[in-house]
């Protein structure tokens, strides 16, 4: 029986560790994902800027 016990342990320690490392593995990903948000929000926004400073241009 105390095989199965140290079985049984292992088994809810790998998952443990599985689900932990799955945890900060999707938090890495949420954070980049909102960078890459930010930096194209701030990209429009500097392009929106720059187009209504310049000087009108004809455009065909």
């Amino acid at each position: 029986m105390l095989i199965g016990k140290r079985i049984a342990d292992a088994g809810y320690k790998l998952f443990s560790g599985s689900m932990m490392l799955l945890t900060v593995y999707g938090g890495y990903l949420c954070v980049l994902r909102a960078q890459r948000y930010m930096q194209k929000q701030k990209q429009l926004k500097l392009a929106e800027q720059s187009e209504s400073t310049a000087p009108e241009t004809i455009k065909d």
